[in-house]
């Protein structure tokens, strides 16, 4: 069958979906991976075919222009929607219009959509599967008739509190040539999927949304409650196009306790609100009898102005290889670190102060395997306390082997295609759509 795969131009939201990509091909299927350009050169590097569409996504200005006072006012606001005293009506109504304006929008924008739907028509998938957050994949697969999942690297917090947001609003009203309602009228996201999907001639359904199934590689412990088709699938770390090298050192056991610092390649750049300043975390494990891998960029390592004894900077290691060899982790709470330390049975200190990262980590030391520091709260004493607790007590290693386990328990990628290959075969209607109604200007337009 044909597959294409896509997400919009970040590496870790595209990370996720290439060990899958992988069993696709080894299947023998054809797969294509669609992106806007920015993200061509590490689609080719994962040794996958490119498409590109549309123009890049100013996510730079994006994260500007919602400003670091709206994101910090989001980090002390729970997802969670078992939490109804936080996820308050008035916060998911701003998160919508917000989120919509700001963001699905930006990173689904006009020439994107348009570019993918002419794409999937001259090629003609069997199934699409679509990162989360690219709901062009959504419209291309239900412009053409084909079958489409989503593929999800963190838990789905998103949909939880979509279904959350809809219950509030109530129903949507009917349409009056007697098909079925469209997106209700304060519903932002679906009004402007409405909108979109209305301008390449088909209706609104909430499939746009929440795909026809998901595919998920969170462990079950981390999984809000579901009532959509769900595909379990064990992650299998892939941590992007650098050089994926063993260095000398790493073939050695170290001879002290060996602990991994890394920032990511997003949420570290000086113009990300609330990135951890490098040099603090230093100072914190300065002096501890452990060994330290630092991974550091050039320009990262300009913003030192001591580097302990005890620390080793690396530009890049695959964390793969890396993190088996290490008794903790201290990272920035991003969803393919703090996987890949899942996976591995290691014990972690994530920093994550925004959205799903928060959940996470709450999640990570509600069940014994890991500590949750905002980056906000981060000082050196803090950080220091809750390694040295980390390191000595063995608890939080056999919660953190535990749910290694119960990752490992999940379908490989190649034992899921038989899965994908039969539900495409249920979900795929060439031809078969329905025609669009009416629809009104989106919210976010």
């Amino acid at each position: 069958m044909r597959v294409l795969l896509t997400s919009f131009a970040m590496d870790a939201h595209f990370n996720g979906s290439v060990p899958l990509a992988w069993a696709l091909r080894s299947a023998g299927h054809e797969v294509r991976v669609a992106s806007q350009p920015a993200l061509t050169g590490s689609i080719t590097a994962a040794g996958l075919t490119a498409v590109p569409v549309g123009t890049d996504p100013r996510l730079d200005d994006m994260v500007k222009g919602v400003g670091g006072e709206v994101l910090s006012h989001h980090a002390n606001q729970s997802l969670d929607p078992e939490d109804p005293g936080r996820l308050t009506p008035a916060f998911l109504r701003g998160w919508d219009a917000m989120m919509t304006a700001t963001f699905f929008a930006l990173v689904n924008d006009d020439p994107t959509v348009d570019d993918l739907v002419a794409f999937a028509r001259a090629w003609k998938p069997d199934l699409v599967l679509w990162e989360p957050f690219t709901f062009a994949g959504a419209v291309a697969a239900m412009a053409t008739g084909a079958a489409h999942a989503r593929v999800l690297s963190f838990p789905d917090l998103f949909l939880s509190m979509r279904r959350a947001f809809l219950a509030q609003l109530g129903p949507a009203a009917a349409d009056p040539a007697g098909g079925p309602p469209g997106a209700h009228p304060e519903d932002c996201l679906g009004q402007w999927l409405q909108w979109t999907l209305g301008r390449h001639g088909v209706a609104f359904d909430e499939q746009a949304v929440t795909g026809q199934w998901s595919v998920d590689q969170v462990p079950r412990s981390f999984r809000p409650p579901s009532d959509g088709p769900t595909v379990g699938m064990r992650y299998i770390p892939y941590n992007g196009p650098g050089p994926a090298v063993v260095p000398d050192w790493l073939r050695t056991p170290p001879e002290r306790p060996r602990v991994c610092v890394t920032l990511g390649l997003t949420a570290r750049t000086s113009e990300f609100p609330n990135a951890v300043p490098v040099d603090l975390v230093l100072k914190a494990i300065d002096g501890l009898d452990i060994e330290v891998v630092a991974t550091l960029d050039a320009e990262e390592r300009t913003l030192l102005t001591h580097v302990p004894d005890n620390v080793r900077l690396v530009d890049h290691v695959p964390l793969h290889a890396l993190l088996p060899t290490c008794a903790a982790v201290v990272h920035h709470g991003g969803a393919g670190t703090w996987s890949t330390a899942l996976v591995e049975g290691v014990p972690q200190i994530a920093m994550g102060w925004i959205w799903d990262a928060i959940e996470r980590a709450r999640r990570q030391q509600e069940l014994g395997a890991g500590l949750h520091l905002p980056s906000h709260e981060v000082t050196v004493e803090g950080l220091r306390s809750r390694l040295v607790r980390l390191l000595e007590e063995p608890s939080f290693t056999a919660a953190a082997a535990r749910l290694r386990a119960e990752a490992e328990s999940e379908r490989s990628p190649a034992e899921v295609v038989p899965v994908l290959e039969r539900l495409t075969a249920q979900h795929h209607a060439h031809g078969r759509r329905r025609p669009a109604g009416g629809g009104s200007t989106p919210c976010a337009s």
